[in-house]
């Protein structure tokens, strides 16, 4: 009876041991972090990479009741790095416990594998926060009235929801470039990747950054839903090559939220914020209500726009080829075969005046040999 050969473990702090322990270093130092809480020496350090900070008391006449709000600043560094390990960590429970058991039924090739396990995770994060956007959008009341987009600006205070909502994305997609090592992602899929991180990136953190998270999270809403549905068909896709209405649906919510987009980005920097009282630039007011700044922001998302229905329409072309050439190939299977010419059925199954040899009657009789 012979033994089982075991797996040799990779050597300590190789590339794949990293890989492979990723998780559990990452939870280790969340541990620490979170261990700080005990000491009353390192409590206040760890209290910065837990809870929101830069709280402000406010009371008004309406309510007498003080309503706490909150602004940005570089201890929001501290805070995005610690749920930055945490979304770590969910991304390998995930993928542990559910994208991997799933693709061992399904037997993907390595191609669908990969892209398998980006729209897994990817939309169970767009799930989330499609519905956390919708809780705050409702409670805030951002949705009912168009001009509370630019009303009030700059926008220096936000509820504890919005802020937590801000760093939890802007801490999510910076956790998206060591997944791209720690999931040994392609080099072919490599720079698509890294193109639509870093616009996540730079989109939602200077609408951060410029007090514009009223707008942002208006925008944000819709476009998750919209990748969200793009994610999900393609996980039924991978799953039955026949359900394909999903991308269907996909194709026209897409086109309504880059029009959405467009329109609400125009009517905000182009008329709303051009007509406030409060113009100018202040970085203590953080007021950044300038023409500048506004032509700038209104560029970057005109442009990215312009980019995604560049790839929209490639993806579309794609598309309609490949099904275009399924098509043909099929009707060449279940053309029927040709018919027999007339010339061919009056020679009686001949070939060039010889007659085949699976042709049972001969025209002369053979002539046997007397014994």
């Amino acid at each position: 009876m012979g033994f089982r050969k075991k797996n040799k473990s990779p050597p300590v702090l190789s590339h794949e041991f990293v890989i492979q322990n990723h998780a559990d270093m990452v939870s280790c130092v969340a541990m620490i972090i979170l261990l700080g809480l005990m000491f009353e020496v390192t409590a206040k350090f760890a209290i910065m990479f837990i809870t929101v900070q830069y709280n402000v008391t406010q009371t008004s006449e309406d309510k007498p009741e003080p309503v706490n709000f909150y602004q940005y600043g570089p201890k929001d560094i501290a805070t995005v790095f610690f749920y930055l390990l945490i979304a770590i960590i969910l991304h390998a429970l995930i993928q542990e416990y559910i994208l991997d058991k799933i693709n061992r039924r399904l037997h993907l090739s390595k191609t669908k594998h990969s892209k398998f396990n980006e729209s897994g995770q990817l939309a169970a994060f767009y799930l989330f926060s499609f519905i956390w956007g919708c809780s705050i959008l409702t409670a805030e009341e951002f949705v009912t009235n168009p001009t509370f987009l630019w009303e009030g600006y700059p926008h220096t205070h936000m509820a504890f929801q919005v802020k937590f909502f801000y760093i939890c994305q802007i801490a999510y997609w910076f956790h998206a470039l060591p997944e791209l090592y720690f999931q040994k992602v392609r080099k072919e899929d490599i720079p698509r990747q890294l193109y639509y991180i870093c616009l996540y990136i730079f989109h939602i953190t200077g609408a951060y950054i410029l007090n514009l998270h009223r707008l942002g999270l208006v925008l944000l809403v819709p476009h998750y839903l919209v990748e969200l549905l793009f994610h999900a068909s393609r996980l039924f896709y991978f799953s039955n090559e026949n359900k394909q209405k999903g991308f269907t649906l996909w194709a026209l919510l897409f086109v309504i939220a880059r029009l959405l987009t467009l329109t609400l980005s125009v009517l905000t920097f182009g008329f709303g914020l051009s007509r406030t009282d409060n113009q100018g630039f202040s970085l203590a007011d953080g007021n950044f209500n300038v023409l500048t700044v506004r032509m700038t922001c209104l560029s970057a998302i005109c442009l990215t726009q312009a980019w995604m229905m560049w790839k929209f329409i490639n993806f579309q072309l794609k598309k309609w080829r490949e099904q275009s050439q399924i098509q043909a190939s099929k009707k060449k299977a279940v053309s029927p075969k040709s018919k027999p010419t007339k010339k061919e059925s009056s020679r009686g199954g001949s070939v060039n005046g010889v007659m085949k040899p699976e042709d049972k009657t001969s025209p002369r009789a053979r002539k046997t040999k007397a014994s």
